[in-house]
């Protein structure tokens, strides 16, 4: 017995000789969130523990779903905890993304929580979903952890940016993202400010250099995809559902405002108010 996906649906919508992959932020604690972005085709979603309200429980659920559903579940962790790293990748995630890995040394940090001995300290759990619960035979366990599991290292400021190349080429780290919006507050300007995208692109080309796909988060839009492919991304995060949701909601409602009542025949309020007269 093997896990629904014995290979990552993520490693295998990057390897699309077409086109990025396609994923969007999960931050609603809700199932049906993950139903409705896989029936929608996307190729992965990043389940946000670090700006939202979801639970460890409600991860577990989220993860579950998106293996049955055939969507890869990828998450963003608050900060670096092996132990909260450890109960990820057992529920079964495909990936584990870590924000604002600054330098080598977090990276290899990152690493050994998420991968096991001996280019990590992952503890074995193999009756845990990953594990298909103890029936998938320990040694094809550990080789999942180690070949398929994703570790995605976000790149958020301008000391992360100029060391991407660096980052990018520890053993263990898959991708990169940019952070952009925590890059250019750090850096004090705005994500169209020059120094800002000089930091950006210079963090993509390391990245290219080193052999490492590298992401980015932007609006659910074919122009902001292209746009991403433009600049050399591999894969593009398209809005959250949350957002995706209340744009949706703003839209109905706006075109539900348009209809109004037809104007009063005069006539024939008349007739109606006067029954029995002709």
């Amino acid at each position: 017995m093997t896990l629904p996906y014995p290979q990552s649906l993520f490693r295998r919508a990057l390897k699309n000789p077409d086109a990025p992959a396609l994923g969007t932020w999960v931050k609603l604690p809700a199932m049906e969130s993950i139903e409705l972005i896989a029936l929608a085709g996307f190729d992965f979603i990043v389940i946000d523990l670090e700006h939202s309200a979801i639970s460890m429980e409600t991860a577990y659920r989220h993860i579950g779903t998106a293996l049955f559903a055939g969507v890869a579940p990828i998450v963003r962790i608050p900060a670096l905890d092996a132990g909260v790293v450890q109960r990820l990748l057992d529920a079964g995630a495909e990936g584990i993304m870590v924000p604002h890995i600054d330098t080598v040394e977090q990276a290899e940090s990152a690493v050994a929580a998420v991968r096991f001995p001996p280019l990590g300290t992952r503890g074995v759990g193999s009756t845990s979903r990953a594990g298909a619960w103890g029936a998938m035979p320990r040694a094809d366990y550990v080789r999942y952890g180690q070949e398929q599991v994703v570790l995605i290292a976000q790149i958020e400021s301008g000391a992360a940016a100029r060391a991407a190349g660096a980052i990018a080429a520890v053993d263990g780290i898959d991708c990169l993202l940019i952070g952009a919006a925590d890059l250019s507050t750090v850096e004090g300007g705005s994500e169209s400010s020059p120094h800002v995208i000089d930091l950006i692109e210079g963090a993509i080309r390391d990245a290219a250099a080193a052999g490492v796909p590298i992401g980015n988060a932007g609006a659910p839009t074919a122009a902001a995809v292209q746009a991403s492919v433009d600049a050399g991304y591999s894969f593009t995060l398209m809005g959250n559902d949350a957002s995706m949701l209340g744009a949706a909601a703003t839209a109905a409602a706006a075109a539900g405002r348009t209809v109004r009542y037809a104007a009063p025949d005069d006539s024939l309020t008349f007739h109606h108010g006067m029954k029995g007269i002709v």
